[in-house]
């Protein structure tokens, strides 16, 4: 997939993270044959504590009734706690672009477990996932920083 794709696609995941502002953590899977968005995905902890953005974006093409698992991408704002990690590894999805990092996010004060997505699929029966880093990092540091300095209230 072209990197121009990667950027669009990261877009419309920011896009996705803003419905949520106390949680821009926004996901969009994209089946990389067409290059067409198949789900999409916010934060919704406040509903249920493990509705990630990865999570709802996975739980609502998995409602679709669609299973074409091998041919997705799943692009995020923020990189993949672990469990998120593990779950797309379950799924089947072949490829993650995403843009903050973990290490990032511990540094604004966000609570993270500290394994990295590449450590989960290295570790995993399918090694062959690939993980792309810092797509759009910028723009997506940024959602991140404007909560963390609203929470210190300046």
């Amino acid at each position: 997939m072209p990197i121009a794709s990667h950027t669009s696609f990261m877009r419309r995941s920011i896009e996705v993270a803003k419905t949520n502002p106390r949680h821009p953590f926004g996901a969009v899977i994209v089946d990389h044959m067409s290059e067409t968005i198949v789900a999409e995905g916010v934060n919704q902890t406040r509903r249920t504590p493990t509705q990630h953005g990865e999570m709802d974006a996975i739980n609502n093409y998995s409602a679709s009734g669609a299973n074409n698992w091998k041919d997705l991408t799943l692009y995020t704002t923020a990189e993949p706690c672990a469990m998120c990690m593990s779950a797309i590894l379950w799924s089947g999805v072949r490829r993650v672009v995403y843009g903050t990092s973990i290490p990032t996010l511990m540094q604004l004060g966000w609570k993270q477990i500290e394994i990295r997505a590449t450590e989960v699929v290295a570790r995993s029966h399918r090694p062959d996932c690939e993980v792309i880093a810092s797509v759009l990092v910028g723009e997506c540091d940024a959602l991140f920083h404007m909560v963390a300095k609203a929470r210190k209230g300046t």
